[in-house]
């Protein structure tokens, strides 16, 4: 059995397609982790979708914030945006299968000492206070008050954990650290100004992975396409996994035992790096 994790595929089936041939997937056989953001801005939000409902058990994918904005559309009483491609989703015969499944879905996915979710983790927290927190907006999702949790989700306050929250306010925390986390200051408060390279960062503001933990886990991540798969200056054993394929950069697969990386740029030809 072979394991991969995938960076954000944003509806770019066709390169999703192509990398799974590349690395000769079989379900059943081999696991794919999915770091988020499995729909919105690309062509085939809808193929994307069935394509890894199809690899059952085999595929591991975790919520991103996209992902969560389709949900909070679909059953949050959400407004679609304007470079929103979610339509196909939201028109299809089986478009409930799809938002089950799709709510069903984690934060977090952990195996041993190797941590995944879409954006990152805070310095402060565990690996298994991170999966505990996660487990929390889990269980409002799959609720019978997941269109309330849904509605109330949007917003950038608070903007800094406190493990006295409670409510919306600590469900709100948790899922902005989790699925929207870019640049954070040395007290743990989250900055959503800037979403562009190192550079945009505000003053007094880092990338959340420069920041150093008390543990060595390996914490894999996605959401930050202008990385282009880096982690300059890392204080952590962190790994990027968005590399821009909606944007016209890749779609890139590593071998969570080898660390070995196969990407397909946005229209086809794969490469190992």
């Amino acid at each position: 059995m072979t394991a991969y994790a995938v960076g954000d595929l944003q509806g770019c089936h066709a390169e999703f397609v192509e990398l799974l041939e590349r690395l000769s997937f079989r379900p059943g056989r081999d696991e794919l982790w999915l770091a988020g953001d499995l729909v919105n801005r690309g062509p085939a939000s809808l193929e994307c979708l069935r394509e890894i409902m199809a690899l059952g058990n085999s595929a591991r994918p975790v919520l991103g914030n996209h992902d969560l904005h389709l949900l909070a559309v679909a059953r949050g009483n959400g407004r679609i945006k304007p470079h929103d491609t979610l339509q196909a989703v939201l028109a299809a015969d089986d478009r409930e299968a799809m938002l089950d499944w799709l709510q069903s879905r984690p934060l977090v996915v952990c195996q041993g000492d190797t941590l995944m979710c879409h954006a990152g983790l805070l310095p402060s927290w565990g690996q298994a206070q991170a999966a505990a927190l996660a487990d929390e907006v889990h269980s409002l999702l799959v609720s019978e008050s997941a269109g309330e949790f849904l509605a109330q989700m949007y917003g950038n306050d608070p903007d800094r954990w406190d493990e006295s929250l409670q409510g919306t306010n600590r469900h709100r925390v948790i899922v902005n650290t989790l699925t929207r986390m870019r640049f954070i200051d040395a007290e743990g408060r989250l900055s959503f100004a800037a979403k562009q390279g190192l550079d945009s960062a505000p003053a007094g503001y880092r990338p959340w992975f420069q920041y150093p933990r008390c543990d060595d886990i390996r914490i894999l991540f996605g959401h930050w396409a202008a990385l282009s798969g880096t982690t300059p200056g890392s204080q952590v054993r962190a790994e990027a996994l968005d590399t821009g394929c909606v944007w016209g950069g890749s779609l890139t697969a590593i071998n969570l035992e080898s660390g070995e990386r196969i990407s397909v740029p946005a229209g086809g030809s794969a490469f190992k790096h």
